[in-house]
């Protein structure tokens, strides 16, 4: 397996950076509404619990009387609130201690201890209203005790006791919250996996052409390779001055062309489209170019398109530079009509499984039967000639492609959209 490149790990490990992000945001917004939640079931069930015990002890006391100091209790009897709650009982002080007048249920082990009374007493007596306490039963229980007054003219006379067990209220709140967790949890990992895959999708654009451009450059460093190599033959042999002309000519172009690709890509140079002759620009850039001895024929119709000239001027140079390099001295072709332009060549020709290839997705690419064996500065690698021509042509809304074609040799055609004057 090849190692990832340094850019491509950046990239991923900043994908995986954002999908930590996203996760932990969601984590956080979704930790603070469980928070909320929470809080607001727990403090709603206390105000709902508070207010029934506040309005059933108030019933109780209600129920109750003095009369001269007697206190009647026979209501609570037949009352069936007095055995609605957890424990009912009336207390009264009639000196240092509250002593327990009724209770319901007996025998009961869950009153308050003696100075829980007391202060109970206290506390109603004091606020004269009832009360509301906690307290922890003899056998673990959390109880919430309501204590209301019953008056003997102008004073308080008895109290009525109410609790009800905190128990399941309490169970019913820890398994809501647990809910609420593992819900939260499932919506964090979902968030996080959402996270990951759409900023994959973001970033693949960005991956797609981190990939294009190093095999562009891989595909570049083999073009610039290959003549830098041959020139060093012929100088060194001192006997191929006009080849040593010619490599350097072709690697001036080549260069021109990856630095356009690399300013256009980069935003420091705009795309500058203008209403132009293909045509003639066909023309012009087949005159200057040398032949090496084939025979190039031109035949043009009248065809104009929106183009940025310099571009496509080295698109078609690169075309039929490809031609001549390939059609093994063979008669070339060049065509122009309704934006599309061709060249074909007689050589060995291009194999249908390597119709795509040859515009970049390798480095090196055979032309014909020789499997890619090609001789240096004669048949080896199409690289980036025909790599800018396909660049060319997507910056322009075109497409450059193979067409096929009968007999020897290959047809490679740069199809533009046509301009129409108005």
């Amino acid at each position: 397996m090849t190692p990832a490149r340094p850019a491509a790990r950046q990239l991923r490990r900043m994908r995986w950076r954002l999908t930590l992000l996203y996760a932990a945001v969601s984590a956080l917004s979704l930790v603070t509404l469980l928070v909320i939640a929470a809080y607001s079931d727990a403090r709603s069930a206390s105000r709902g619990l508070d207010a029934e015990i506040t309005g059933r002890v108030q019933a109780l006391s209600r129920a109750v009387w003095m009369d001269e100091g007697v206190l009647h209790l026979e209501p609570l009897s037949e009352d069936e609130l007095a055995t609605a709650s957890e424990v009912t009982a009336v207390v009264q002080k009639p000196s240092t201690a509250v002593a327990t007048r009724w209770v319901r249920p007996r025998p009961t082990d869950l009153l308050p201890p003696a100075d829980r009374l007391n202060e109970l007493w206290a506390a109603t007596v004091r606020e004269q209203e009832p009360v509301l306490r906690t307290i922890t039963a003899p056998d673990g229980r959390r109880l919430r005790w309501g204590a209301a007054p019953v008056w003997n003219e102008d004073d308080i006379g008895a109290v009525v006791l109410v609790a009800v067990d905190l128990t399941p209220g309490e169970r019913s709140h820890t398994e809501l919250v647990a809910w609420l967790s593992g819900g939260c949890t499932l919506l964090v990992l979902a968030s996080a996996g959402a996270g990951h895959l759409l900023s994959g999708r973001s970033m693949r654009p960005s991956m797609r052409a981190l990939e294009q451009q190093e095999q562009f450059l891989a595909e570049a460093a083999h073009e610039l390779r290959t003549p830098l190599a041959t020139l060093r033959l012929s100088v060194e042999s001192k006997a191929g001055t006009l080849d040593a002309l010619r490599l350097v000519d072709h690697l001036d172009r080549l260069v021109g062309g990856l630095l356009s690709r690399a300013r256009i890509d980069s935003g420091a140079r705009a795309l500058e489209l203008t209403p132009l002759r293909l045509d003639l620009l066909v023309e012009q850039v087949v005159d200057e170019m040398p032949r090496r001895g084939a025979q190039v024929s031109v035949r043009t119709g009248p065809s104009v398109v929106l183009g940025d000239p310099d571009l496509l001027a080295q698109a078609v140079r690169n075309l039929v530079e490809n031609a001549l390099r390939h059609g093994a001295s063979s008669p070339v072709e060049v065509s122009v009509e309704d934006g599309r332009v061709s060249v074909r060549d007689h050589g060995p020709g291009i194999a249908a499984a390597e119709r795509e290839t040859i515009f970049g997705d390798r480095v090196t690419c055979g032309r014909g039967g020789d499997g890619g064996r090609g001789r240096i500065g004669e048949r080896g690698g199409i690289g980036v000639g025909l790599a800018i021509v396909r660049w060319v042509a997507e910056l322009h809304g075109g497409r450059a492609y193979v067409s096929a074609v009968t007999g020897p040799g290959a047809l490679v055609e740069l199809e533009l959209p046509v301009f129409i004057v108005r």
